[in-house]
Order: C-alpha cells, then sequence, then structure tokens
C-alpha cells in the first residue's frame, strides 16, 4: 500500500461543511417526506391518484384516513381536499426553508471543491480512476479488500482504492448534480422561467421520485462510507480529517 499523503486543509474544510449540510438535508428532507409519503410518476399525484410507491414511514401514507373532507365546490364529482392525520406534519415550512438553506450552501461548497480540486490537479490525480486501475482484476481485487477491512488497511487520505475513486466520482458528478437539477425541478418558480426542466424530467411528479432515489442512493453512500471508517479505525480517520494527522 503506498503512503498516505494525508487530506488538504481546504479538502477537510469542505468536507465537514459538506457533513453539516447533508445532515440539514436528510432530516429536513425527511420531514417533508413525512407529509405525503407517496411517490408518483408524471406531472400529477395526489391522494385521489395511484401511487407508484408508497412508504409506509407516517399514517399520512394511508388516505382513507384522512380527516376533515372538504369539498372544493358543489359541483357533482368535484375535487376534495383533507387535513394530514398530525396537524405537526401540515405545519412544515421550517423544514423546507432549512432544506432549501442547506442545499445552496452544498451546491456552494461543492463548486468551490470541485473548482480547487481542478485547479489543484486533486480530482485528476486522485479521484479520477486509470484505465489500468479499471481492470476486473484491479476491481475484484479491490472488492476483496473492502470485504475484509482492518484497522489501518487503509490510508487516511490519497491515494485511494479503485472503488473509492468509482464511489467519489459518482457522487461528485452524477448524483449530486441530480439531486440538484431535479430538485430545481420541484420549484414551480424555477420551472416557470426554465420550463424545459419539466420535460427533461417528465413533470413534477417525476422529478420528486428521482430525487428520493437520489437521497437513498446518498445515504447508503454514507452507511458504507462510514461503515469503512470504522473498520480501518475510526480515531485515526476522524483525526485525519479533522486536524489533518492521524496521530
Amino acid at each position: 500500500m503506498k503512503p498516505s499523503r494525508g487530506h488538504s486543509r481546504w479538502v477537510r474544510t469542505c468536507h465537514w461543511i459538506a457533513v453539516a449540510s447533508f445532515t440539514a438535508l436528510a432530516l429536513s428532507g425527511f420531514f417533508i417526506l413525512m407529509v405525503h409519503p407517496r411517490l408518483y410518476w408524471g406531472h400529477v399525484g395526489n391522494d385521489l391518484t395511484p401511487a407508484l410507491l408508497t412508504l409506509p414511514i407516517s399514517n399520512n401514507y394511508r388516505p382513507e384516513e384522512l380527516q376533515s373532507r372538504m369539498v372544493f365546490t358543489e359541483v357533482p364529482g368535484a375535487p376534495v381536499t383533507a387535513e394530514r392525520n398530525f396537524h405537526i406534519f401540515n405545519q412544515n415550512g421550517w423544514a423546507r426553508s432549512l432544506h432549501f438553506l442547506a442545499a445552496w450552501i452544498l451546491v456552494g461548497i461543492g463548486a468551490i471543491y470541485v473548482a480547487l480540486g481542478v485547479s489543484s490537479g486533486h480530482v485528476k490525480r486522485d479521484l479520477l480512476p486509470s484505465g489500468r486501475e479499471l481492470s476486473p482484476r484491479s476491481l475484484l481485487q479491490d472488492l476483496r479488500n473492502h470485504f475484509s477491512p482492518r484497522v489501518g488497511s487503509a490510508g487516511v487520505g490519497p491515494p485511494y482504492g479503485l472503488l473509492q475513486k468509482l464511489a467519489y466520482t459518482s457522487v461528485m458528478f452524477v448524483v449530486l448534480p441530480l439531486m440538484v437539477a431535479t430538485g430545481l425541478t420541484m420549484s414551480p418558480a424555477v420551472t416557470a422561467a426554465y420550463p424545459i426542466l419539466l420535460d427533461v424530467f417528465g413533470g413534477y411528479q417525476t422529478a420528486r421520485t428521482i430525487h428520493f432515489f437520489g437521497f437513498t442512493v446518498l445515504v447508503l453512500f454514507l452507511i458504507v462510507h462510514v461503515a469503512m471508517v470504522i473498520a480501518t479505525g475510526f480515531s485515526r480517520q476522524l483525526r485525519a480529517m479533522t486536524w489533518g494527522s492521524e496521530q
């Protein structure tokens, strides 16, 4: 194993700001989802339309138990609305505001990270896998190393293994941009100015569903990331990402 070069100060700063932003996004996003834990495909989705996926994370996923049905008009067959089962879930303005704020902080720090990473050579040198690394043999060997991690078996910074590189670049250049794009698509104010987003993603509800699955991928990445940090020495990894040295 090549000796670790440690994490640069700007990498450590961006990392912890991103951690705080993602934590706020995850908590506020989950609270928002609990208000209406049903996912749809297309432009329209509500309690009166069939769901693509129903998430049993709150009693609000059972529309037949919604209270206080109210008819909008006296016309036969008129649409209805209803109060959520838990009143607190209707008061989620703070969660939406926090979600929006944390998202822009993450976008900002992400842009800074990419700009510094490209200009310093960090992205090319440490994150992009070479053609030789992408061989089936290299991938298989890296998989074996990840399935049997040992304390001290991984460095506290670059150089990274193949799976680390693939995970980091996929999150940075695929999943996070997709999350930003679908998040913007869910905003009527944004799509009023850029309606092409609705064409790209096929409607508000499709964008919301893709946004949810993107979030799921990020949570899985986080779980594996933290598990590997613990398996290879939590204290030394934490010290290195905080102070720049594992000592």
